[in-house]
């Protein structure tokens, strides 16, 4: 059988300046709806020639604020991927969205586009902590887009912020429990942190700004696993928590390594052996789009080593792990140089890790300290 894609979509334009991340150069007043949707459809031509016969088992509509795509284009993209590829059976599509009033407005037109999966940035369950992270919505208007979502959709995930400054553990018990009595089927809970260039770097270099600590922080995510999963909820990745059947498809193909193409500006993809990266800022992408019929900045093949790399670094995320013996195979190297040997040894003594066969999984006490155990693990 051949193997399906996943289709990832970035729409860069946001409607507002945000304090933690770098597309604040992409805010819009108006864009030309047009111009934008036969661009995407021409990137998606492109993809489709370097992939043919192979069907899209899900997309993913991501990126700025990707709630405020027309309906229209959102359908158009939708039937090019069913026209050039043939969509699987099942097919999942999924689209980011704020929870404010004016975009739980077009979720009824998204659904008869095709969506069948949104993903709502809730963020947090306080005013005080939205306003700190730069949300327009509030915990009202949220709560409203989130009763809208979950009558339009089929499948509905919330995300969350915690370890944010001062949040105490019984505030965040509270507010994690409320979240999981929305009754939803995913959630992805992420510990804040603090990229570089940011204002929040700013104001926790100027010493205004205090995150939870090590060792607080840790408390906070052991917290957040039990009680996920005594409510059904069990986390199979490091963020992302699911009743079983409900976990993320395309999530899921990125962190076990297979295929999937990008498009839109910035768009990453991995297809075929080789990484390709689309121009991040609009009107360059465009002009490539114009120029040579796709909009990719650079391409790089994929060494062995690198997909192996890449696969081991992803997959231990899950619960469910890595097959070694299918990274040796992308590696082209013998299953016992796939990871450092003294270092697994030590690690299942240290109870940080197990192995069964060629199944490498970090268990729960590995999954706070994972980029620790990523780093011993590595091949030489």
């Amino acid at each position: 059988m051949t193997e399906p894609l996943a289709l990832y979509v970035h729409w860069p334009f946001c409607v507002s300046k945000c304090p933690y991340c770098d597309f604040n150069s992409h805010v819009r007043a108006t864009v030309d709806q047009a111009q934008w949707r036969n661009a995407l459809l021409i990137d998606l031509a492109h993809e489709a020639l370097q992939t043919a016969g192979r069907p899209v088992a899900s997309i993913f509509f991501g990126g700025g604020t990707p709630s405020l795509m027309p309906p229209a284009t959102v359908a158009a993209v939708i039937a090019a991927a069913d026209k050039t590829w043939g969509l699987a059976a099942g097919c999942e599509i999924t689209l980011e969205a704020n929870p404010s009033s004016v975009e739980a407005a077009r979720f009824a037109d998204l659904a008869a586009a095709g969506v069948n999966r949104v993903s709502l940035g809730l963020q947090a369950l306080e005013d005080a902590a939205l306003k700190f992270l730069g949300r327009a919505h509030n915990v009202d208007e949220g709560l409203a887009a989130l009763e809208t979502a979950q009558r339009t959709f089929s499948r509905v995930s919330v995300d969350l912020i915690y370890a944010r400054p001062n949040q105490s553990m019984p505030a965040w018990e509270a507010e994690l429990a409320r979240a999981i009595g929305f009754g939803t089927e995913h959630l992805s809970l992420y510990q804040l942190t603090i990229e570089p260039g940011t204002r929040f770097a700013t104001e926790a270099a100027a010493g205004r700004l205090t995150i939870p600590d090590d060792d607080t922080a840790a408390d906070l995510f052991a917290a957040t696993r039990a009680m996920t999963a005594a409510a059904g909820l069990p986390a199979y990745e490091i963020s992302n928590h699911a009743r079983h059947g409900a976990e993320s498809r395309h999530n899921l193909t990125y962190w076990r390594m297979n295929d999937y193409v990008g498009i839109g500006p910035g768009a990453h993809g991995r297809r075929n052996g080789s990484a390709t990266v689309r121009h991040k800022k609009p009107e360059n992408w465009l002009t490539a789009i114009a120029a040579r019929h796709h909009g990719i900045d650079h391409q790089e093949a994929l060494s062995p080593e690198m997909r192996m790399t890449e696969a081991l670094l992803m997959g231990l995320r899950m619960r469910e792990g890595i097959d070694l013996a299918r990274l040796a195979v992308l590696g082209q190297r013998p299953v016992e140089r796939v990871v450092d040997q003294a270092a697994v040894l030590v690690l299942q003594r240290e109870g940080l890790i197990t192995l069964t066969g060629t199944r490498l999984v970090v268990t729960e006490a590995g999954m706070p300290v994972l980029n620790a155990v990523l780093a011993a693990l590595a091949p030489a």
